[in-house]
């Protein structure tokens, strides 16, 4: 696998670090690409194994540092602040920038987008913003229409924005955002068990100072309120009914409440009329799928899904 890596300036000139992984035998590349969208408190260089295994097949995957994440953030410091504006929307302008320039890198070439967790809501949200720009969405440890919580949680995250700032990091938002997540898993080793099952997995998580970081007060406003925007009846009606779309998740994950959300999702995509949708919940598994002791299963399944799409 060839690897590479770049900047590019944003709209608002904000650099966005960003990862290229190709096939080394360029005779094999399908003509498809994979973008991937992280999730929060992440790094795209987690993805690696991922894009190992499509770039053996023959794909070519790209994948950001979100604002606020990896070395977009730059200094550890400043992991968890987004932006001064709309941090969610900013965080999807980009992904639409990158889109663009895997499009001009690579003429005629299709893309597929593979978002996980809260990469998986601002491909949710991408979707409808930009109904003709992929050819595929995998979304992987997401979730279905909010719970009424999450209105309390915005209202929350802005009375800490007034109080405190918006660059303020606020514990309070993360004690209450995933306080309740390891309960499911007691007695737990780790603050960080509900990610996987696989230790070493958790361990690597907490001991990369670019993860787990405490986020700020602006982050869950905006992120929160984009939830809410997703849900919106003349924001549903614009999700492309002929995208192929493939929903994973863990049985055991939390942020898809066990399963339940996830299946309220796969519903509300079905009474919107998406007409190619597949899904899958592993039994057992938690949030981080890729991280998992079954992950050779799910890259496999996602390999799968692809070929019988027929893309290319």
């Amino acid at each position: 696998m060839k690897s590479s890596k770049f900047m590019f300036t944003d709209k608002k000139g904000k650099d966005i670090n960003t990862y290229k992984w190709e096939p080394d035998n360029l005779s094999k590349d399908k003509g498809l690409v994979i973008q991937i969208a992280h999730g929060m408190a992440e790094t795209a260089l987690r993805y690696k194994r991922l894009a190992e295994k499509l770039t053996e097949d023959g794909y070519i995957v790209y994948a950001n540092d979100h604002r606020g994440h990896g070395k977009t953030a730059g200094k550890v410091e400043n992991l968890g602040y987004i932006s001064e504006d709309d941090g969610f929307y900013d965080m999807i302008y980009d992904m639409n920038e990158l889109t663009q320039i895997i499009k001009k890198e690579n003429q005629g070439k299709k893309v597929v987008l593979f978002g996980h967790s809260m990469g998986s809501f601002l491909s949710q949200r991408y979707i409808q913003m930009y109904p003709n720009e992929l050819n595929g969405l995998i979304l992987c440890g997401s979730n279905g229409k909010p719970k009424p919580i999450v209105s309390i949680g915005k209202g929350l995250a802005k009375i800490q924005i007034k109080s405190k700032g918006e660059r303020a990091k606020s514990g309070l938002m993360n004690k209450l955002s995933f306080g309740s997540f390891n309960k499911h898993f007691e007695p737990t080793r780790t603050d960080f068990d509900w990610l996987s099952r696989d230790e070493s997995e958790v361990d690597k998580y907490i001991n990369d100072p670019y993860c787990g970081a405490i986020f700020t007060t602006s982050y869950y406003y905006y992120f929160l309120k984009g939830l809410k925007d997703i849900h919106k009846e003349e924001n549903l009606k614009n999700i492309p009914k002929n995208i192929p779309i493939f929903i994973i998740s863990g049985g055991e994950d939390p942020v898809g409440n066990y399963g339940e959300g996830i299946k309220n999702l796969v519903n509300l995509y079905r009474e919107l009329g998406v007409t190619n949708l597949d899904s899958k919940i592993y039994q057992g598994a938690r949030h981080e799928l890729l991280n998992e002791i079954n992950k050779e299963e799910v890259m496999n399944d996602i390999l799968c899904w692809i070929k019988r799409q027929r893309f290319v």
